[in-house]
């Protein structure tokens, strides 16, 4: 059975949402947040137990407005000044006084972090607090901002475990969202009901926009276009999709305050879900309901990987992300529906097992390989040119195909997901 129209938009409202910071350390702020909102007091102690996913994520990614890296100064500043209302969005009122009230809870060591291995939940945070004799105990799994329980003193407060650790909503997490629903959907929906996506466009390209005015990071999207003004890089579409992409990713993984539109509960795949496609719209002077169509087609691509997938896994989201774009590119060099899932077939026998050793300002260079792979994924498939089905995982049937990345993504690839953390806790 197929999703309805409703559902689809329902399901893109709800997937592709604004974001201040790397989304699992603000994920770990919110918890704090409504934590303390809970104890109704700034605590005098903080507990958090993460999942390793949560903990890979967070480690060495740069905290908006801090110049600070990881997860300390993200969970003091979730406690001083975060608003859980804020979802996402919780670190957006960060001001230079509250980092530097923050500084003192983390210099205070009133923070104490550790792995939570008594779980199955790749996306788990319990976060705990204290002042006098009151305390507080939130619980988010599953989704970056889904509360499963809340407790003030050991009384349960609220609790709702049933949220499934993937995109989607829960009215429909026994349906398995097909590629051809996802084309149908964006081909045929009146365009007056799906223009909201554009409002993922003009956050992310302001957010490149932004980065590249700045030294964020590596510096890649910004030394790109540096090259290519230079001559030493050829000015063609490739080039300025990666440019552009890289920069978002560059600035939001150094720390920098700005705001961007995710995809299941990534910014990094929300970046490179949107920004490929528009570069390319504007190069071939696409209609605004080409871009419509092409963005709607990218991030719900996006959004049907991911329900199988899931929000945290050891494979990259730039796979994932830029896969979306690819399908979306194909589009608007004319392809049909067959093209595009040979599109999709080309990246999945390209970058899938490109690992996810947590979220820092080198994802920029992930992003901008996943970037070119989609465009050249994209040419190939506009050639009829697709990896068979004999193959390697690539299966004739495209929703198997998408089914077997999933698979590697999430199941082959968990002793790997603990290896990494291994390492990157042991240096």
């Amino acid at each position: 059975m197929d999703y309805t129209k409703e559902e689809l938009i329902a399901l893109l409202k709800t997937e592709v949402v604004p974001a201040v910071g790397c989304t699992e350390p603000v994920a770990v702020a919110f918890a704090t947040a409504r934590a303390k909102e809970i104890l109704g007091c700034l605590p005098e102690t903080i507990e958090v137990y993460l999942s390793r996913n949560i903990l890979k994520n967070a480690m060495g990614v740069g905290i908006p407005g801090t110049g600070m890296v990881g997860l300390p100064i993200a969970i003091a500043l979730g406690a001083m000044i975060g608003k859980s209302s804020y979802q996402l969005e919780v670190l957006k009122d960060v001001n230079p006084q509250a980092v530097e009230e923050a500084k003192k809870i983390v210099e205070g060591k009133r923070i104490n972090i550790q792995l939570k291995t008594d779980v199955e939940d790749k996306l788990y945070i319990e976060c705990c607090c204290k002042s006098g004799g009151e305390s507080s105990r939130v619980i988010v799994r599953g989704q970056h901002t889904h509360i499963a329980f809340e407790e003030k003193n050991g009384q349960k407060l609220f609790e709702n475990i049933d949220k499934k650790e993937s995109g989607g909503s829960e009215t429909n997490k026994n349906k398995r969202l097909k590629f051809k629903n996802v084309y149908d959907f964006s081909m045929s929906t009146p365009i007056e009901e799906i223009r909201f996506i554009l409002e993922s466009e003009k956050v992310n390209m302001e957010a490149s926009s932004e980065a590249l005015k700045g030294s964020y990071g590596l510096n890649v999207g910004k030394t790109i276009r540096a090259k290519i003004e230079k001559g030493l890089l050829p000015d063609d579409a490739c080039n300025n999709m990666i440019s552009a992409t890289s920069a978002a990713v560059d600035a939001r993984m150094a720390g920098a305050a700005i705001t961007v539109m995710s995809n299941s509960g990534s910014g990094n795949q929300g970046i490179t879900a949107t920004i490929p496609v528009s570069v390319f719209a504007d190069l071939v002077n696409a209609s605004e309901e080409e871009r419509v169509r092409a963005l709607i087609l990218s991030h719900l691509t996006v959004i049907c990987i991911k329900m199988q997938l899931g929000r945290l896994a050891a494979l990259c989201g730039c796979v994932v992300a830029s896969t979306g774009s690819s399908v979306a590119i194909t589009y608007l060099m004319g392809g049909n529906y067959q093209q595009m899932t040979y599109a999709l077939k080309n990246m999945v026998a390209d970058i899938t097992g490109m690992l996810c050793d947590g979220a820092k300002p080198s994802c920029s260079l992930k992003m901008s390989t996943g970037t070119s792979v989609a465009y050249y994924s994209a040419l190939l498939a506009m050639e009829n040119a697709v990896v068979s089905e004999t193959e390697g995982i690539i299966d004739e049937d495209v929703d198997k195909t998408i089914e077997n990345l999933a698979k590697i993504g999430s199941l082959g690839m968990q002793e790997t997901d603990k290896m990494i953390l291994d390492v990157m806790t042991s240096k």
